[in-house]
């Protein structure tokens, strides 16, 4: 899913991304359960600079299920722990006036980093969040 946000003023902003559960039958099994984790991208004129990234943990509730797992999953019966204490952040230099290179800055930062941040008067940013397995 993605969203536009914006336009924004300068400073630190906390915004709540929400969406739709997924589609199971577009899971495949095997990924079905386990560690995986939830992306956050941002970015300026189609160019990334923030990316946020969530170690989500989706097991069965009943230690029966957890133990014996059924071989088509019972997505009703899992339940999804989003570990959002402890966000991987990785931020992307960019141009903020001419946004044809971007490139990493200090990758796998975590988000307490006390790293001075740009503060810019922006119009929309697109904002993506992307399940993926690990």
């Amino acid at each position: 899913d993605s969203v536009l946000v914006g336009p924004v003023p300068a400073g630190r902003h906390m915004f709540v991304f929400q969406a739709e559960a997924p589609d199971p039958s577009k899971i495949p099994v095997q990924d079905a359960l386990g560690v995986t984790i939830v992306l956050v991208i941002c970015s300026y004129m189609g160019k990334e600079f923030v990316r946020v990234g969530y170690y989500v943990n989706n097991d069965y509730t009943d230690p029966e299920l957890r133990e014996n797992p059924p071989e088509i999953p019972q997505f009703d019966k899992v339940q999804k722990n989003i570990l959002a204490t402890n966000p991987r952040v990785t931020r992307f230099k960019i141009d903020w006036e001419n946004t044809e290179t971007a490139q990493p800055q200090n990758s796998e930062m975590p988000a307490s980093s006390s790293q001075e941040e740009a503060l810019v008067q922006m119009p929309p940013v697109e904002m993506s969040m992307d399940a993926m397995a690990f």
